[in-house]
């Protein structure tokens, strides 16, 4: 699936495709304004989802929380806007 794809299917979707992987569910979720939805999906272990757990809490405004979730998944605190690290974590996933 490409990013476009991705998009649309957000856009034009009232469920997401059920073969997309946790960390793109996630963000799936989180684009159709489920936060909690999102959220439940990085409770399972693994750095992808650490990582897009850190993200979550720091669009919660949680921004120590965050912090230790990038420690967990091994990555550094994203200093640009959500918008963008949403983008950029899908766009990672769907590579």
């Amino acid at each position: 699936m490409t990013f476009e794809e991705f998009k649309q299917s957000i856009d034009n979707e009232a469920d997401p495709d059920a073969s997309l992987a946790p960390p793109l569910l996630a963000l799936w979720h989180d684009a159709k304004g489920d936060w909690d939805k999102a959220h439940s999906f990085c409770q399972s272990s693994g750095s992808d989802l650490d990582w897009v757990h850190a993200y979550l809490h720091r669009k919660e405004g949680d921004l120590s929380n965050a912090a230790y979730w990038y420690r967990r998944a091994g990555k550094p605190e994203f200093e640009g806007s959500l918008e963008e690290e949403w983008q950029s974590l899908a766009t990672h996933f769907l590579a």
